[in-house]
């Protein structure tokens, strides 16, 4: 069972030990880690309306999260970004947050960050920022209310659009995620252009991915991102930038805005060649590759014993097989998932 708060270490970062290292000599520094599989929306191409989420007792507690998290911080993971399902809809998950945030404090970790749909950002906003919080990412693909609701099923414009109003407010910057959906929202990928430059957001694009049932057709929604960017070109200057935040999207400058403009593309190009990512699952299962059914189990050396040896171990191993790529497909004869996980599951 959840603590309402965990018992907080020592403020020193964790003891160092020798860095990542895959097969292929890419240093692995950035932990994504689902902390839930659950979400209050039922966004359509991520998850079927009726999902069957995990029984909660197969959840890591959040002191053993806590515990996975800082053993890789040990191993030279400099960026951590905390994902669901939704975050912040877990019960305490502040606590994790703000223990999660001494390794900010010591320079152990660059980053802590997390991606999240917005709907409880009101209440969290000031939090994040005090426990180390400086930059979010957003889900959102529409600003239209009906469309949105379309879009997750169960979420509200307005309550989304007040977080992010809050996260700004507590000083987080923001960073905007849109899957883009042919048929669905393409017509309103200009708008939000405009919107994030307004509003001072960056603004990152993904193409779907074919991750899960989810009680539809995903050949229907695959909108490749160099048809959009192309489309972008007629209103708007793209200039190429080298900013990176650690993660898979190749950014441009909108002249016109100032704002950043990223592109995920993992089908029509992929990131693969400099991936420095892992997922840990919120049952403590390690995929080394978003698009790849290879996993680790850490949860059971992280619960034989106090000591961390077994698990360093179990996370070399697991490091030792990260693939040089993934297998990403839309399958318009099978129309089936090139992996059976949903996203949500792995930490998107």
């Amino acid at each position: 069972m959840d603590s309402s708060a965990i018992p907080t270490p020592a403020p020193s970062g964790p003891s160092r030990q020798a860095d990542l290292v895959d097969p292929f000599g890419r240093h692995v520094s950035y932990l994504r880690v689902s902390v839930t599989d659950r979400c209050d929306f039922r966004c359509v191409y991520c998850m079927s309306e009726d999902m069957e989420f995990l029984p909660k007792a197969d959840l890591l507690s959040l002191e053993e999260l806590d515990r996975l998290c800082s053993a890789f911080v040990a191993r030279g993971v400099r960026k951590l970004r905390l994902t669901g399902g939704e975050p912040l809809v877990r019960r305490n998950v502040m606590s994790l947050i703000q223990s999660l945030g001494r390794h900010v404090h010591s320079g152990a970790l660059d980053e802590l960050t997390l991606t999240t749909n917005g709907s409880q950002l009101a209440r969290f906003a000031s939090d994040l920022r005090a426990a180390g919080v400086r930059r979010i990412n957003v889900s959102l693909d529409s600003l239209d209310p009906d469309r949105f609701a379309a879009l997750t099923r169960w979420g509200r414009l307005e309550q989304v659009l007040g977080g992010i109003a809050a996260a700004k407010a507590a000083g987080l910057a923001i960073k905007i995620n849109a899957v883009a959906l042919k048929g669905v929202n393409e017509d309103e990928i200009d708008r939000l252009v405009a919107w994030c430059g307004d509003e001072g957001h960056d603004l990152t694009l993904i193409e779907t991915m074919p991750m899960g049932d989810i009680d539809g057709d995903r050949t229907d929604q695959y909108l490749p991102l160099s048809m959009v960017r192309a489309r972008l070109m007629e209103r708007w200057t793209l200039d190429e930038s080298d900013h990176r935040t650690g993660g898979p999207a190749r950014y441009v400058t909108v002249r016109e805005t100032g704002g950043r403009l990223g592109f995920i593309t993992p089908l029509t190009h992929n990131f693969c060649e400099s991936c420095n990512r892992v997922r840990l699952t919120c049952t403590g299962t390690l995929y080394m590759c978003l698009g790849q059914d290879d996993a680790a189990d850490l949860r059971a050396p992280l619960r034989a014993n106090a000591s961390d040896d077994d698990l360093h171990m179990a996370i070399d191993e697991a490091i030792g097989r990260k693939p040089k790529g993934h297998d990403f497909i839309i399958d318009r004869r099978r129309q089936k998932p090139a992996v059976a996980r949903h996203m949500s599951l792995t930490g998107g």
